[in-house]
């Protein structure tokens, strides 16, 4: 029995719906990039790094492959970069739309006094 795509693309940003699952994917849009590095920039527990990182690849938005002792993670295609890209502009017409209200309020609130 399939899913409808609704379902599925709603499953799809359930997974991306984690804070550090968003900042490893923005780290892996420069290149495949070592667990090690990960963690130098991403402030969480190790434990908690490896939950995400599992995550991630069990979904296949990602994938790894060991080099010696170091586990390397990647994108798994170019369209979650895309994605990431569309967010935020999509977040910066938001906002921007958000200063542009408030600034009519303040403006508003000065004319009424």
């Amino acid at each position: 029995m399939s899913i409808p795509l609704y379902q599925a693309k709603a499953e799809f940003f359930r997974m991306l719906g984690h804070p550090v699952r968003i900042r490893v994917l923005e780290i892996l849009q420069d290149g495949p990039t070592p667990v090690r590095a990960l963690r130098g920039r991403i402030e969480v527990e190790p434990a908690s790094l490896s939950q995400q990182l599992a995550v991630l690849r069990r979904s296949g938005i990602v994938t790894s492959r060991r080099n010696g002792t170091t586990v390397v993670y990647q994108l798994a295609c170019g369209d979650v970069a895309d994605l990431l890209r569309a967010a935020r502009a999509i977040l910066t017409e938001m906002l921007a739309g958000r200063h542009e209200l408030l600034a009519e309020l303040r403006a508003s609130e000065g004319a009424a006094t």
